[in-house]
């Protein structure tokens, strides 16, 4: 008896974009992960210039002798850097199907509002990447010195460059926090959507409690991240923290 597999060729973008998402909702909550552990560690900058220098050597050595020194800041890197590839590949193949699918104006009405919500979360994450690669260039890549009222030798501690007092010398510029605190917005709405859209895809929707509960989450995660950041710099130029 012949039987058509039409169906089923039709059904493959649809089971593409669905697989696209999970590869976008699984790296996105890796990278909240990672948000989330950054955060707790910029905190540390209220515990004042040792506690913070001692909490960045240790992740340096952290698991030593059974990894290198900083191997395991290196596996970490290699996962975020995986997690990030996955992350804006899968954003770009779906942007893309959003586009090709948009094609009469019916559809067009249609996703008007989540039309607006995808711009928003593509020029957030565009600010976010471009403030991303500034921002390893200025703290880990090449440590660039950005106040002038620091030499490179005042951000240096027992022949060793201090990361507390690097970090003290940016956020004591003003148009550097500036620049961090915009950062942070766009990084807490970024985060509120994608939070959520994550929860949705993983089917954590599937209730009207479910649906409140993730928004709720989504929410003050994002508040919590973004405060979380934006609290030390602005503690630092305000002159609440001190070397």
């Amino acid at each position: 008896m012949a039987t058509s597999t039409l169906p089923a060729r039709q059904d493959t973008p649809r089971r593409s974009s669905i697989a696209l998402k999970v590869i976008m909702a699984i790296s996105g909550l890796y990278l909240v992960f990672f948000v989330l552990f950054h955060m707790y560690g910029n905190l540390k900058l209220f515990a004042g210039q040792a506690a913070f220098d001692e909490y960045a050597h240790h992740l340096r050595t952290m698991f030593m002798p059974i990894l290198p020194h900083s191997g395991f800041l290196w596996v970490f890197r290699l996962t975020l850097l995986v997690a990030v590839v996955a992350h804006v590949w899968a954003a770009l193949q779906l942007t893309g199907r959003a586009h090709a699918a948009r094609k009469d104006r019916y559809v067009v009405k249609r996703t008007v509002r989540a039309t607006l919500a995808s711009r928003t979360m593509r020029w957030g994450g565009l600010a976010l990447a471009i403030f991303i690669v500034w921002h390893l260039l200025h703290f880990t890549i090449a440590k660039i010195n950005v106040n002038s009222s620091y030499s490179d030798a005042d951000l240096m501690v027992g022949g060793h460059e201090s990361p507390f007092l690097l970090t003290f010398a940016a956020f004591s510029t003003w148009w550097m926090t500036l620049i961090y605190l915009l950062a942070m917005v766009a990084l807490g709405m970024h985060l509120r959507h994608g939070i959520y859209s994550s929860i949705q895809t993983l089917g954590g929707t599937s209730t009207k409690k479910a649906n409140r509960t993730a928004n709720l989450v989504s929410i003050a995660l994002a508040l919590v991240i973004a405060v979380g950041f934006a609290v030390p710099p602005l503690a630092i130029v305000l002159g609440i923290i001190g070397k």
